[in-house]
Order: structure tokens, then C-alpha cells, then sequence
């Protein structure tokens, strides 16, 4: 054949591909469908040992099996549902690792104010710290009722005190951390004397921190959220026993 006149055929133009569906606000599915199952988890609207199945969360979701698929995958990537027989099951951390997570988060809690201690250019943002104050004198004057979601607002104290000191990989690493210890730290607030405590102290901690009494409120935040192992460990198994009395609560 003569090189010269022939031409190669041309390649068959590739199908085009559809976009993936999407919902109202324009997010894939997919992405709606991790969000919406990821809410529930962290929530505590799946029991400790409730079976997880992509049948069932398709039909609650009202989607095919495939994004639900790819939501399970996702979540077991972050820590917080596992693998288990017959499914998937929310990951409820036994009392070693459970002890292993209070320590970091309390090492990335302290960390945020160390950093202004160690270095006098760091210096918390003060309208972060008073529109979180603001929060929390509002609850002083009207105390939520006891419920498990209040840790909800306690993870968002602590996260915001944190990120009035500047550093976003650290407030981001101690979110992912307050998210994996939720399922169990949720049952430590079923008292109204316990609800009245974190109020209360959450308030001195960050109206010390604004006032720049740094060494004083990383102090009163250590005494918050544990100074010594020992006091972790009762933390951890104080919360696993609250969660093993009161699971059906929610």
C-alpha cells in the first residue's frame, strides 16, 4: 500500500458523557448523599450495632445504591462507619483507642493557645472570641435542656477558639477529631448540671483568652478538657458508660 495515499481512518469520536445528577443546589448527588449520611452518623441516628445496608439508606435516600455505595466508601475512609459482617456499622471506638483520641484532641485544644503563648506576633482574632461569647452568655441566660446534640455546640466552642488563633490545619485536625469521639462523648451531657458546668467554664476559658490571659486560660482549658492521663482515662470511660446506659436515648 502506498504510505503516501492512505489516510488512517479517523478515531470515533468518544460518546459524550453525561453529567452527573444533581440536586437544587447544583452539588452531585453523590456529594449530597456522603453529606446526608455523614450528618446522620455524626448525629447518633443509627444505633451502635444497627446494620447499615445500601439497600436501606437507598430507599431512605431515595437514590439507586450506586452514590449510597460510594458514601459508605468515603465514610469508612474517615474513620467514622467500619466495615462489618452483613454491612456497614457506625465505628464506636473501644476504651484504648477512645483513650488514645481524648489525648490528641487535648493535645491540639492546648496547642492553639501555646502558640500565642510561645510566639507574642500570634494573637487570638477578638471578634471571633466575642461572637462565641456572645453564644454562650445567651445560654448562660436561657440553659438548653439536657440533650446529647448539646455536644454539637460544645465541639463549636472548641473549634472556635482555635481557629481565633489563626491556624486553620490545626482547628481543621481537631474537628476531625471531635467528629470521631461525637458518637460516644454525645452521652455526657444528660444532666442539667453538666450542661451548666461546660457553660460556664467555657465562658471563663475564652474571656481569659480575649483579656490576653493566655498562661491563665490555657490553664482553665488543660483543667477543661483533662490535665493528667488519669483524668482522661476517667473522661473515656465515663463516656463509654454513659453511652452504654443510654444508646437508645436518641
Amino acid at each position: 500500500m502506498d504510505s503516501q495515499l492512505y489516510t488512517p481512518p479517523l478515531a470515533a469520536a468518544p460518546a459524550p458523557q453525561e453529567p452527573p445528577p444533581t440536586d437544587t443546589t447544583g452539588r452531585s448527588l453523590r456529594d449530597t448523599v456522603h453529606a446526608r449520611l455523614r450528618s446522620a452518623v455524626l448525629d447518633g441516628e443509627f444505633g451502635p450495632r444497627e446494620r447499615l445496608t445500601e439497600m436501606r439508606l437507598a430507599v431512605r435516600f431515595g437514590v439507586s445504591r450506586t452514590p449510597v455505595r460510594e458514601a459508605l466508601t468515603r465514610l469508612v475512609s474517615d474513620g467514622l462507619i467500619e466495615r462489618g459482617h452483613g454491612g456497614f456499622f457506625v465505628t464506636i471506638p473501644n476504651l484504648a483507642q477512645l483513650k488514645d483520641l481524648y489525648e490528641l484532641r487535648i493535645t491540639l485544644e492546648l496547642r492553639g493557645i501555646a502558640r500565642a503563648v510561645e510566639d507574642p506576633s500570634v494573637r487570638h482574632d477578638p471578634a471571633m472570641l466575642s461572637a462565641e461569647l456572645d453564644r454562650w452568655y445567651a445560654m448562660r441566660a436561657n440553659p438548653p435542656a439536657p440533650d446529647p446534640r448539646f455536644v454539637v455546640q460544645d465541639e463549636r466552642f472548641h473549634a472556635e477558639l482555635s481557629r481565633a488563633s489563626g491556624n486553620a490545619a490545626l482547628t481543621d485536625a481537631l474537628v476531625a477529631v471531635g467528629e470521631r469521639i461525637r458518637r460516644v462523648r454525645m452521652y455526657d451531657f444528660l444532666t442539667e448540671d453538666r450542661v451548666a458546668t461546660t457553660i460556664t467554664e467555657h465562658i471563663t476559658i475564652m474571656e481569659l483568652v480575649r483579656a490576653g490571659r493566655l498562661d491563665e486560660g490555657q490553664r482553665a482549658l488543660h483543667a477543661h478538657v483533662g490535665d493528667s492521663m488519669a483524668v482522661v482515662l476517667a473522661l473515656a470511660q465515663r463516656a463509654m458508660t454513659q453511652m452504654a446506659l443510654h444508646a437508645d436515648r436518641l
